[in-house]
């Protein structure tokens, strides 16, 4: 469900489907997800290396002896972005496709020959947004523990736009507001900058990408969209004093995101509590309330 601060989803699709088929799963997706039409196994490889990829849907038509090696090296290599395989028809080889898909680490079917299937299309695609953003805010939001609901917002705005906003004036923008106010509020809490949370989280999704081998240096920061990956690189150095290569050694998806809670959210816990960043709150009362208020 969408805050009511109008927060965009940010699921993407890739699918190897039979053209009649992308329509359909086109409609399914409809306010939900985005979908990226492959022709081929070896385009969803690419759109997966080079796009913000969430989920691969196949269909179990076009995936014959032949395509099943590509498949396998799909999960192989991308073992963070779930693959489902789509029934759009009975016939006498689905079963057997089925049990091949199996073995190639394909662990979700949907049987869409029936409406409730596309609705379980739907459901599965769209919910989480984002699986590195359900893994971080369902690690971040118990730590925050009992904090107003802009705090939240705040926060589940970072864990799913992060990958696609580099600067705090993109973040205050979709939260709609101003953001030198956003900035303000934060200094004047004792609380780090804006910044440093976006950074850090940007950092988390990096951990993330990295848990697929089939993905490079290069690969990462072009998809958190850094201008080459030597900005990706001189990022690191200036935040962790790493390379690309030591952090995706030293600094694993899981240790990432225990790193961002202990040093990020635990220590201020008690200042989130009374905290206010979207609005101007019971922190802000005084003769400049209501004109703080406005300016937010």
């Amino acid at each position: 469900m969408a805050s009511r601060y109008g927060l965009p989803r940010m699921v993407t699709v890739c699918t190897f489907l039979p053209p009649p088929e992308r329509p359909r799963v086109d409609a399914a997706g409809d306010g939900c997800f985005t979908t990226l039409h492959a022709n081929s196994l070896r385009d969803a490889l690419h759109a997966a290396r080079r796009k913000r990829v969430d989920a691969l849907v196949l269909s179990v038509h076009r995936c014959r002896g032949d395509e099943l090696p590509a498949v396998a090296r799909f999960v192989r290599e991308f073992p963070a972005i779930p693959a489902v395989a789509l029934v759009s028809r009975h016939d006498r080889d689905v079963t057997e496709t089925l049990l091949k898909l199996g073995a190639t680490g394909v662990r979700t079917a949907v049987d869409c020959t029936e409406a409730a299937g596309w609705r379980r299309l739907r459901d599965l695609l769209a919910h989480p947004a984002s699986p590195v953003a359900a893994r971080i805010l369902a690690r971040v939001v118990p730590a925050l523990d009992d904090v107003p609901e802009d705090v939240r917002v705040f926060f589940e705005a970072l864990a799913r736009l992060a990958p696609v906003l580099s600067t705090v004036r993109g973040l205050a923008r979709h939260l709609r507001i101003c953001p030198s106010t956003l900035m303000s509020r934060f200094y004047r809490m004792g609380l780090p900058s804006p910044k440093t949370y976006l950074a850090g989280m940007r950092l988390l999704h990096a951990a993330y990408l990295f848990l697929n081998p089939g993905l490079s240096v290069s690969d990462v920061a072009y998809r958190l969209d850094y201008s080459s990956p030597q900005s990706f690189g001189r990022h690191l150095k200036a935040m962790l004093g790493v390379t690309a290569g030591e952090f995706r050694r030293r600094f694993p998806f899981d240790v990432s995101l225990e790193r961002y809670v202990d040093l990020l959210v635990t220590p201020y816990r008690d200042i989130l509590r009374a905290f206010h960043p979207l609005n101007a709150g019971m922190w802000d009362q005084g003769p400049n309330a209501a004109r703080v208020s406005r300016a937010g």
